[in-house]
C-alpha cells in the first residue's frame, strides 16, 4: 500500500481547497457539525492522538513564550530583514529578541507596542526628514 499526501489550502473565507499536482485548486465541500463532546470525552480522544497529548506540568516549565517581536513581525508578513530595515531596528537587536537572547526594554517594548498599534503610522514618521535649521 502506498501513502499519498494531500495539500490541502485554507482560504481567507475559510473555505478549503485542495492543491492539484497541476497547480490548481478543488473546492472541498465543507465537513459537517461535530458532534457535541463532554470535557472527559474531549480528554479521552486527546490522550488517544499522539500528536495531540494534552500538556503536562513538566512541559508547561520546558516551554517558552513565543517573542513579541517575533509575533508581531509574523502578523505584519515580514521577513526579520524587512521589518528590521522598516523600523529601523538593528537586525541583530530584532534576531536577539525573537530568539530569547535578549528582552526589549522599556522603550523598546514602547516602540513595538506602537508598531502593533498602527504600522503604517510609524512607517510614515520614520519616512519624514526632520527641518534642521541652518
Amino acid at each position: 500500500m502506498s501513502k499519498i499526501d494531500t495539500i490541502v489550502r485554507i482560504h481567507r473565507d475559510g473555505t478549503l481547497h485542495r492543491a492539484m499536482p497541476d497547480s490548481t485548486e478543488v473546492r472541498m465541500p465543507a465537513p459537517g457539525p461535530l458532534a457535541p463532546r463532554t470535557e472527559d470525552e474531549v480528554h479521552a480522544a486527546a490522550l488517544a492522538d499522539p500528536d495531540g497529548q494534552p500538556l503536562t506540568e513538566e512541559s508547561m516549565v520546558r516551554m517558552r513564550p513565543v517573542p513579541r517581536a517575533k509575533t508581531l513581525r509574523r502578523a505584519l508578513g515580514l521577513t526579520q530583514e524587512e521589518f528590521a530595515a522598516r523600523f529601523q531596528i538593528p537586525i541583530g537587536t530584532l534576531r536577539d529578541w525573537e530568539q530569547g537572547r535578549a528582552e526589549p526594554d522599556q522603550p523598546a517594548r514602547a516602540y513595538l507596542k506602537v508598531i502593533a498599534v498602527d504600522a503604517q503610522a510609524v512607517q510614515r514618521a520614520l519616512a519624514v526628514t526632520p527641518h534642521r535649521p541652518h
